[in-house]
């Protein structure tokens, strides 16, 4: 896998894009409240354009050979604004792509970073409730967050829903599951886990492995072991 560098033009609406194919090991895909545009090839077959809704649960496989990939992994909230349609139903769903309002889906099976730098540079990307209101659930509650947006809770949820496929509460866990998983991969030494638990903004280390446990199937401690279920093979 490769990272590609994301165009300055397309950091408000891109927050990575790599290239993929299929190894042979094992895989964890881990929870993810992010949409993505992924262009698949399989050798002597069309191109295909899929969007990948945002992954609510860890997931265990096996990576046999296959197809090589370029992913376009959204920025969180940006979901709806670039592919001009609700993803209320697209969480945990994978989806081919016939027809998106403002893209070209031929232009982004050919060129998919060109694409989105045609499409989307120097379109506005401010007064975004559901992109701001991801910025801020990282670090605030979701009464909070929609105070400082000066929108009702149950306003927050909806634009949220279509926005990005997830309800708010949902997505700020994931953000927190997410903020544990890179402290691991980053730690050189033992993690105190107190310190992960207070950092990725929970009330206290119970909360945090309960919520780790739900999304990624293990408690932290043992993931970090690698004590992790078994893959499965795809299909």
């Amino acid at each position: 896998m490769g990272e590609l560098v994301v165009p300055d033009e397309l950091r408000p609406w891109v927050a990575g894009i790599d290239v993929a194919a299929a190894s042979g090991e094992d895989v964890v895909d881990v929870p993810d409240h992010a949409t993505t545009l992924l262009v698949r090839t399989v050798p002597g077959e069309r191109r295909e354009l899929v969007v990948l809704g945002p992954r609510t649960r860890a997931q265990y496989h096996v990576a046999g050979p296959g197809p090589s990939c370029v992913r376009v992994r959204l920025q969180p909230g940006r979901a709806a604004a670039v592919l001009g349609q609700s993803v209320r139903d697209l969480a945990d769903r994978t989806a081919q792509v016939q027809g998106m309002p403002g893209l070209d889906v031929e232009g982004l099976v050919e060129d998919p970073v060109g694409a989105l730098v045609g499409a989307l540079a120097g379109r506005r990307d401010d007064d975004d409730v559901v992109a701001a209101a991801a910025g801020l659930l990282v670090e605030q509650s979701v009464a909070d967050t929609a105070r400082r947006l000066h929108v009702s809770e149950r306003r927050l949820r909806s634009l949220f829903m279509e926005g990005s496929g997830l309800s708010p509460k949902h997505y700020a866990q994931i953000a927190r599951v997410r903020t544990v998983l890179a402290a691991e991969a980053e730690a050189v030494s033992g993690l105190r886990w107190a310190d992960v638990a207070a950092s990725a903004g929970y009330y206290d280390q119970s909360h945090m492995t309960g919520e780790f446990r739900r999304l990624m199937g293990v408690p932290p401690a043992a993931f970090a072991a690698g004590r992790r279920p078994p893959a499965r093979r795809c299909g």
